[in-house]
């Protein structure tokens, strides 16, 4: 049997509270802040995707709510609508599609150029990146509004630029043959600046004895960049090239801006699905039929994402 003593002792250690260590209050606090951006991201994200998919079955109205359940009947009548001449489902669908195939490996290449370059500059390097990363962070209105002033047919900059050096000058967004192209040059300007910064970062981050010892065996230059630089950037390059094809695939700011009346003009050349989706929905008032374009356009990107994901990564080994 203990002594009073030592009962005593045990008494008021079960009275005392036990303490957290440090590792544990950082661990809660972890999942504390964690939590709050877990609750944004289903606020922001997940609820109106759900919200989405339940429209896409529905007969609704933007004005009296929800409405009848009708099943498919909405991607039925996307379906007809597609096959219906010169469609609008059709041309949105293909545009985005161009946009994808003609920004992403633009904005790639003239990235990682650029970022090689800045690369070697040591004054001044600050500036030149701020020069490159301004449009990023710039207003996609403000971007339309600028360009459309630039692309204008016989006032605008670019063709009293040509015609200075004997050239003809180019209807640009008023062509349906060169409306579209315009426009991706203008989102492949904008969103340049952030895929520099992110290829600058990812060439900073290369050590310097990896092309030391290059040097000694040998190499060039152009050894150098498809032996080292170009196969370590490649977890740079499958961000940015799943990253880029959401932006293309979602474009809308700049179209609708650019386009004449923001129908996606002309003759239809530059409207995306987006664009689709908000004329339908807000235009129309078919909710029902733009909730049905907003989850095929959800799955597209689901499945481009994981094709990219599947054959353009690849384990690098050092």
């Amino acid at each position: 049997m203990a002594s009073p003593g030592i009962q005593a002792a045990t008494h008021r250690r079960k009275d005392i509270p036990m303490r957290l260590t440090l590792h544990q209050r950082q661990i809660i606090w972890a999942y504390v802040f964690m939590s709050v951006a877990l609750v944004f991201f289903v606020v922001i994200r997940w609820y109106p995707t759900i919200l989405a998919f339940n429209v896409s079955f529905r007969d609704w109205n933007v004005f009296e709510g929800s409405g009848p359940w009708v099943g498919l009947e909405n991607y039925q009548e996307i379906w007809q609508d597609a096959g219906k001449p010169r469609s609008s489902v059709t041309a949105a669908f293909s545009n985005t599609v161009r946009y994808v195939l003609f920004g992403v490996p633009t904005q790639l290449v003239l990235a990682l150029a650029i970022a090689l370059l800045l690369a070697q500059i040591r004054r001044l390097s600050a500036l030149y990146r701020v020069a490159y990363f301004a449009p990023y962070v710039t207003s996609a209105v403000a971007v339309a509004f600028v360009w459309n002033w630039l692309y204008q047919p016989e006032t605008g900059l670019i063709n009293q630029a040509l015609d200075i050096v004997g050239l003809p000058q180019q209807p640009f967004t008023k062509s349906p043959s060169q409306a579209l192209p315009s426009i991706t040059a203008v989102a492949v300007w904008q969103n340049l600046g952030f895929a520099v910064i992110i290829f600058l970062a990812g060439i900073q981050q290369i050590p310097a004895h990896y092309y030391e010892a290059a040097r000694i065996d040998g190499a060039n230059a152009w050894q150098l960049f498809w032996r080292i630089t170009l196969p370590l950037l490649n977890p740079i390059i499958v961000y940015l090239t799943v990253l880029g094809t959401i932006s293309y695939l979602r474009l809308f700011a700049l179209v609708q801006n650019m386009s004449p009346q923001g129908t996606g003009g002309p003759l239809k050349s530059t409207t995306t699905v987006v664009l689709e989706v908000y004329r339908e929905g807000f235009s129309s008032y078919k909710m029902g039929y733009a909730g049905a374009l907003t989850v095929l356009l959800f799955f597209l990107i689901l499945l481009i994402t994981i094709i990219q994901l599947r054959f353009f990564s690849r384990r690098v080994e050092y």
